[in-house]
């Protein structure tokens, strides 16, 4: 005879949750910032088979039943894993066809140490906005910014921490980005209602983050002396031929975002064009990257450019501060990031399947009284779906399935709820190192996620924010008397 299973309690859901983040905590002390070499993906293997094992023999759930919802688990992150390679080999032929080198050399000529925060996120949103993707801003733009930045003086997790605040804006704001589109879709409303609902929080949160980076800048202690400057800009061009025409590359990369030619294709397109005129533009650099002089230049740029593409490439100057940035792993230095991917969706598989996060989430919606209540409790839930399932697009799917009909009970317009599902689940992703976004930005950017997380004030701001008009029923939208007499009679079929 067959065993029914069971629902889990209340405790049982949250002891695995419990015992990956002990384990977590243990693991921080020990390894640091180094745990993305390993020990964190380690931490969510030995937590899944601890929900594995509490499915099986406490829940009465068969093993087939956990392998695929671990497998559907995975698969909804297999877009996430191809990006990320892809952006691994865009940054190794973007360093080889001297890309990255021209964008630190024009911006260390513009910018000074006093605007450079601000200009560091207000360029990322611009960005972020025209391609809707903070992973396109961080992995083109964010890298050259956090170059001119560390050349400037300033610390990496203070300019990441600009760049993600600006790029992350962009993401919320942009008609082009997939979280923009998918929290409208989960809560009921339309594309434009729900991004024009989003500027009464998102504007404020985001002045915020810039008055705390220009006053930062204006009191910082950084000064990229003009000597240190000069010495970095001359580096560089005594080791590329930087010009104008080498912009070309990521313009077209911006322009087929723009047209919304999808990521994959697009990012394919930049890394192989980089490879393209790092042949036409620097076949000095080529030579010693394949470092095979008795070849002909056809065999070494062959080599070299598929190099940059897949593996780690270093320029070695005489400057240390220039060959820290000169330096890139390409698709092999993404495969730590993806292991934790991985992992992560293993863990956030079992959970999901054995109903664990849904009695978690259920024990929180019970709680709610007040619109402010909802609020705060909508963007508790989107943060917790963050650290427990390791994925935006599931801390924004399950959080709208869960809260839609709530909200409309309440006489709160989808708007309301779709907004807080960005403020909250879309720009905490990135400060959660296991994440796929903050391992990502980590892994891309190559500044630990908990070194950059104290700076991401417009992303720490934008949650608190929206939580602030929920209890102070500031713009929020309401429905009417005569539409909530409707939603009454279509919720009681």
């Amino acid at each position: 005879m067959a065993t029914s299973r069971k629902e889990p309690t209340l405790l049982e859901a949250l002891f695995p949750i419990l015992f990956l983040i002990v384990l977590l905590v243990i693991n921080i002390m020990i390894f640091g910032t180094d745990g993305l070499s390993g020990s964190n993906q380690m931490v969510l293997v030995i937590s899944s088979a601890v929900a594995g094992l509490m499915a099986i023999f406490r829940l009465r759930i068969k093993w087939g039943k956990l392998q695929d919802g671990i497998v559907k688990s995975i698969s909804s992150a297999m877009s996430s894993i191809l990006i990320l390679l892809l952006i691994g080999a865009l940054a190794g032929t973007w360093l080889l066809s001297g890309i990255v080198p021209a964008m630190i050399y024009y911006g260390l000529q513009i910018l000074n140490p006093t605007i450079f925060l601000i200009a560091a996120c207000i360029v990322s949103a611009i960005v972020s906005i025209a391609t809707g993707s903070s992973w396109t801003t961080v992995a083109t733009v964010g890298v050259a910014l956090l170059g001119i930045g560390k050349a400037l003086g300033f610390g990496e997790g203070l300019i990441a921490g600009a760049i993600l605040s600006g790029a992350y804006f962009g993401d919320k704001m942009s008609p082009l980005s997939d979280t923009t589109n998918l929290a409208p879709a989960m809560a009921g409303t339309d594309l434009f209602t729900h991004i024009r609902h989003m500027t009464k929080t998102t504007v404020p949160s985001i002045l915020i983050a810039l008055i705390i980076f220009g006053t930062i800048g204006i009191v910082s202690n950084a000064e990229g002396s003009v000597s240190q400057v000069k010495e970095i800009s001359a580096v560089i061009l005594e080791n590329f031929n930087v010009n104008g025409w080498l912009f070309i590359v990521p313009v077209l990369v911006l322009l087929m975002i723009i047209k919304k030619v999808p990521a994959v294709p697009a990012l394919l397109a930049g890394a192989l064009l980089g490879g393209a005129f790092a042949v036409v533009f620097q076949p000095d650099i080529i030579k010693t990257i394949a470092n095979e002089p008795e070849e002909s230049f056809l065999y070494q740029a062959y080599k070299g450019v598929m190099m940059a593409l897949y593996g780690e490439i270093s320029i070695v100057t005489d400057n240390d501060v220039v060959n820290e940035l000169l330096m890139t792993g390409g698709m092999a230095g993404m495969l730590n990031t993806i292991w934790l991917i991985v992992c992560a969706m293993i863990f956030g598989g079992i959970m999901e399947e054995s109903g664990m996060l849904r009695v978690l989430a259920e024990a929180i919606i019970e709680k709610v009284h007040s619109v402010g209540s909802l609020i705060a409790s909508t963007a508790a839930t989107c943060v917790f779906f963050n650290v427990t399932t390791s994925d935006q697009y599931l801390a924004i799917l399950v959080p709208g399935r869960m809260y839609s009909d709530i909200y409309r009970k309440r006489g709160l317009k989808p708007e309301n709820l779709s907004r807080t599902l960005e403020d909250s689940a879309t720009v905490t992703s990135v400060l959660v190192p296991w994440n796929t976004c903050g391992a990502t930005q980590a892994s891309v950017l190559g500044v630990a996620t908990l070194t950059y997380a104290p700076y991401c004030f417009f992303n720490i701001i934008s949650p608190f924010m929206t939580i602030l008009f929920g209890y102070f029923k500031l713009g929020m939208n309401f429905y009417t008397e005569e539409e909530m007499m409707e939603i009454k009679k279509e919720l009681a079929v």
